[in-house]
């Protein structure tokens, strides 16, 4: 099987864990950075050029890209679909994860809870924003794509009024969420084809706020409840994505905080003890086996 890494360089560490993956079983594997790709439209249909010579179409397409080349990239990634790839995430539903705003609208009006949260551009209504979202503290998130989400705890009613100007100055769009209480757990779930295949709780030093596992104190290895394993799993559902991690707040309630279609692998597996990168690449098997012509008997 023909497999293309659609991503900046091989040397990023969830990168090298897919290709390392593939090869392991077998497979023609490639990493393709989608900013060398020409995409030439006309008459005829679609196609994609790489190193002046017209890229062949593989069997399985695994995007992995920042949010820096995420608007070059996607219609790459539609392309490819187009020619006849399996693509693990379509391009519509790695936009609607990118953008936080449009993630959690999506799963509310597909019922999936989430928190408290409100879209903010005007400082002046700090209080009234506060109280929709249960009070001091609250986290402020930019809503701009990147490879990692910018988060700020705002502890104090000032200390809120100054990272909203700083970041409402600059141009960004921002959205306050309800902060994790100390009876509530963070965790982070991979799913893959539609059920999840790991957990971990992430645990961060009082009065820091994260969103990347890298900036966690400690990552634990979690066994989720039936609750917040099919809270995932539809949050997956909803978003439209075949691989993905959900941020769930797991506490009186669970509730779905954040969707990241291109999770990072190599914390997880270190944590769960787990070689997720081949059962990614498995269910890529399946998914190209199931497109497959049936042969005749």
């Amino acid at each position: 099987m023909r497999v293309v890494v659609l991503s900046r360089s091989s040397r990023i560490p969830s990168t090298g864990r897919l290709i390392e993956a593939a090869r392991a079983r077998g497979h023609q594997v490639r990493c393709v950075d989608p900013t060398s790709l020409q995409l030439q439209l006309g008459a005829r249909r679609g196609r994609l050029v790489r190193s002046y010579k017209l890229m062949r179409t593989p069997e399985l397409v695994i995007p992995r890209f920042a949010g820096n080349v995420a608007a070059f990239a996607l219609p790459m990634v539609d392309q490819l679909e187009a020619q006849g790839s399996v693509v693990m995430n379509p391009a519509d539903a790695i936009g609607v994860s990118r953008n936080l705003l449009r993630c959690l609208q999506r799963l509310s009006s597909r019922g999936v809870p989430v928190p408290r949260t409100v879209l903010a551009r005007d400082s002046k209504a700090l209080k009234s924003l506060v109280s929709r979202v249960g009070g001091l503290p609250v986290v402020v998130k930019l809503l701009a794509a990147s490879e990692q989400r910018r988060v700020m705890l705002c502890e104090s009613m000032q200390s809120l009024e100054a990272a909203l100007e700083a970041v409402l100055g600059l141009g960004h769009d921002v959205v306050m969420q309800e902060s994790i209480r100390p009876s509530q757990r963070d965790l982070q779930l991979l799913v893959v084809g539609g059920r999840v295949t790991a957990a971990v709780h992430r645990i961060a030093q009082p009065g820091k706020a994260a969103r990347n596992l890298g900036q966690f104190d400690r990552i634990e290895r979690a066994t989720p409840s039936d609750e917040v394993r099919s809270l995932a799993e539809r949050a997956a559902k909803a978003c439209g994505l075949e691989l993905c991690s959900v941020d769930v707040i797991e506490g009186k309630w669970a509730r779905v905080a954040d969707v990241n279609a291109m999770p990072s692998l190599p914390e997880l597996e270190l944590a769960c003890e787990r070689d997720l990168a081949t059962e990614i690449i498995e269910r890529g098997e399946q998914l190209v086996a199931a497109r497959a012509p049936k042969s005749k008997s």
